[in-house]
């Protein structure tokens, strides 16, 4: 009885962890921070398909998320932000060749307005025959600084617009940059009929994850995507830090995790990993850090693949807001 109650415990904190990737540009050399190669691609393509891995529509993860059931480890889904015309004329033929379904998000401004590098309306309708697409938001700017009235007109005017080109209601929403808050979040959730809102932190999906704070890891330049499939979200609550100081000074941080940790790894950007202690299931340490990046990441968790993610970023005070 003893040991199947040590089972039922060390078991009851192990998840069943699917990914979520993400692309933007594809055989595109202009920008190799955001460019994928098709040589690249196609060895990724390869390796879930070698390895036993089923790419799968990101809105079958989101069905078991709903109903907080557990996902399939060997699960991955595909994103693609922006709509850089480098997918359509570069990388939707990979997808096409492996049959590999994707979700698609529009930066709907970018095409609302010809900008050159981005796909056309007919494109992106084109593309839908063969995967998901939605919103990522219509100006691309960081939600953080808008007021709730301006988030809710952007947001109102890329769902039109998007509607009005493509005949679909878009279901899911990407954060520009990843970054948002969590007045974002809840404006977004409290005023829009999204089913999900996706991020792009580093981790991994399992029933616990939060439909809209859901994370995908970016694969951009050559990647180790055994390493990348490596990574699982540790469960832990967030006390501090929550935003980015109005000082730049990180004084806190305090988290809860499971009291069965007696120390955990803690990075924080620009100052690398550390040990820390635990004490009946709590981190609390004091600090004194000037954080060197306006969007700085704080990351918890029993080793570097198997972690809890915390992205601050710096808002932007709007004289007379």
């Amino acid at each position: 009885m003893k040991y199947l109650f040590l089972l039922i415990i060390s078991t009851s904190y192990i998840f069943a962890n699917a990914h979520i990737f993400v692309y933007h540009r594809f055989a595109d050399d202009r920008y190799q921070s955001a460019n994928t190669t098709i040589k690249e691609l196609t060895k990724q393509f390869d390796y879930f398909k070698q390895n036993n891995y089923e790419v799968v529509p990101l809105s079958k993860i989101l069905d078991k998320l709903e109903k907080k059931e557990e996902i399939p480890e060997k699960w991955v889904a595909l994103t693609i932000d922006d709509a850089y015309k480098s997918f359509y004329e570069n990388g939707l033929e990979v997808f096409k060749k492996y049959n590999y379904p994707f979700s698609l998000y529009v930066y709907v401004e970018a095409t609302e307005k010809h900008y050159g590098d981005f796909m056309t309306w007919e494109q992106i309708k084109d593309s839908s025959k063969y995967g998901e697409i939605g919103l990522h938001s219509y100006s691309h700017k960081r939600l953080q600084n808008f007021s709730t009235q301006e988030l809710i007109a952007d947001t109102k005017q890329a769902f039109d617009i998007f509607k009005k080109h493509t005949n679909i209601t878009p279901k899911t929403y990407v954060y520009p940059y990843g970054e948002f808050n969590e007045k974002v979040k809840n404006t977004l959730k409290d005023n829009f009929s999204f089913r999900s809102i996706l991020n792009q932190s580093t981790g991994s999906v399992n029933s616990k994850t939060d439909i809209y704070d859901v994370p995908r890891i970016a694969l951009v330049g050559e990647v180790n995507i055994n390493h990348k499939l490596r990574y699982k979200t540790f469960d832990a609550q967030w006390i501090e830090p929550k935003v980015f100081p109005k000082d730049g000074i990180l004084n806190r941080i305090h988290v809860k995790v499971n009291k069965k940790y007696k120390k955990l790894k803690l990075y924080i950007t620009g100052e690398g990993w550390q040990d820390v202690p635990v004490v009946n299931g709590i981190v609390d340490l004091k600090l004194n850090i000037h954080l060197k990046r306006s969007r700085s990441r704080v990351m918890i968790g029993p080793n570097v693949f198997t972690i809890s993610n915390q992205i601050i970023n710096k808002v932007k005070i709007k004289k007379g807001k």
